[in-house]
């Protein structure tokens, strides 16, 4: 192959073409499936036990939306065991309670107190976020403005915080989870999309990571990597962690596709890929966009400064490295690095829609 050279998966084509005319339920029965089953079990190296019948008990879950406040707006997206709209509400909900508009997007402090809020709400999310079908979890906890305000007060103070720990949101169960252990690497995409009916789509999807697992099923379609998002220790000192490996458990993800409504419209839609750093990218853009009024391009291209667990990342080859110094004095640990994401997003105002397309990869902003 070369650049510029078509290739024809006439095989997917198929599969897409049989879905379509007699449903979902042929790709958990039958030939597309007995296919899955095969590559999985006779996968060169390493073959799996995916059967048949893990196929046919497959359900799709519908879940309710996770909101959180945020500059009188509602910030809302997936639940667990997606993780991404309770961090992301997280880190919001604590910054809710300082005012970044004045302090600026140039302001070491603005980034102090994203980093830490960041820090803060990961090191909840490594405790308590799961599949909630099989573990107990204090979602409404997590994002209640009482918890959030307590837990902001640890930003009030002048220096990066020397070491973070999980809070101790409301919660109705007494148990104890560990801190889990993940990989979650990255191999995401995410579309944003608002009709001429004022419908507003915010879709992120993943197979995990590069060519997912490297299998390519018969029906011409790759098979995912997800099984790297649960934690594969499962216990702590004998205290069980929530992201453990469980029979037809569905494994936590950092994916995030947001829509941001104001009195119960929605106003901005928004997303990205990168694994973990997808909650950074995406909170950034929100940040951007309310408290510092940018557009959503100008948004979206703002260097990336994205803390999870207590290193700083910032984007090599932007104007985010001269923050390197000050972030370094306030003691933070930094690192230049490539932050590839993959945000799009769609901001709705009385003027009309606005459309952004990260320029770190592949995607257009288009429209009528």
């Amino acid at each position: 192959m070369k650049a510029g050279d078509f290739l024809k998966n006439e095989a997917y084509a198929d599969t897409l073409s049989r879905i379509a005319g007699e449903g979902a339920a042929v790709f958990y029965d039958g030939e597309i499936a007995q296919g899955i089953v095969d590559t999985v079990q006779n996968a060169e190296g390493n073959p799996g036990v995916l059967a048949l019948r893990d196929l046919a008990n497959y359900e799709v879950k519908a879940r309710p939306a996770i909101c959180a406040t945020y500059r009188a707006h509602d910030v809302c997206g997936m639940g667990p065991p997606s993780s991404g709209a309770l961090t992301v509400g997280q880190i919001l909900g604590m910054l809710d309670n300082y005012d970044l508009a004045t302090l600026g997007a140039d302001n070491p402090e603005s980034w102090r107190l994203i980093g830490d809020a960041s820090r803060l709400a990961f090191a909840d999310r490594g405790r308590y976020m799961a599949d909630s079908d099989f573990v107990p979890m204090p979602t409404e906890g997590l994002v209640d403005p009482a918890y959030l305000a307590e837990r902001a007060q640890l930003l009030d103070t002048d220096a990066a915080l020397i070491e973070v720990a999980p809070g101790t949101p409301a919660f109705d169960h007494a148990i104890l989870w560990a801190d889990d252990e993940s990989l979650e690497l990255p191999s995401t995409s995410h579309i944003s999309i608002v009709d001429k009916m004022g419908n507003a789509l915010s879709m992120t999807t993943t197979i995990e990571n590069g060519f997912g697992s490297r299998l390519m099923a018969p029906g011409g379609f790759l098979l995912n990597n997800e099984l790297t998002d649960f934690s594969f220790r499962t216990h702590v000192d004998g205290v069980p962690i929530a992201n453990r490996v469980e029979p037809g458990k569905r494994p936590r993800s950092s994916m995030s596709p947001t829509i941001v409504l104001k009195d119960g419209a929605p106003v901005l839609v928004v997303g990205s890929p990168g694994g973990s750093r997808i909650i950074g990218y995406t909170a950034k853009t929100i940040i951007a966009h309310l408290d510092w009024g940018m557009d959503v391009q100008a948004a979206i291209d703002m260097p990336h400064l994205v803390n999870r667990f207590g290193t700083y990342d910032v984007e090599e080859g932007t104007s985010a490295t001269e923050f390197t110094e000050p972030l370094t004095a306030l003691g933070f640990e930094v690192n230049a690095r490539a932050l590839t994401s993959g945000l799009h997003a769609v901001s709705i105002s009385e003027t009309g829609l606005k459309g952004g397309a990260d320029p770190r990869r592949e995607g257009i902003a288009i429209g009528e």
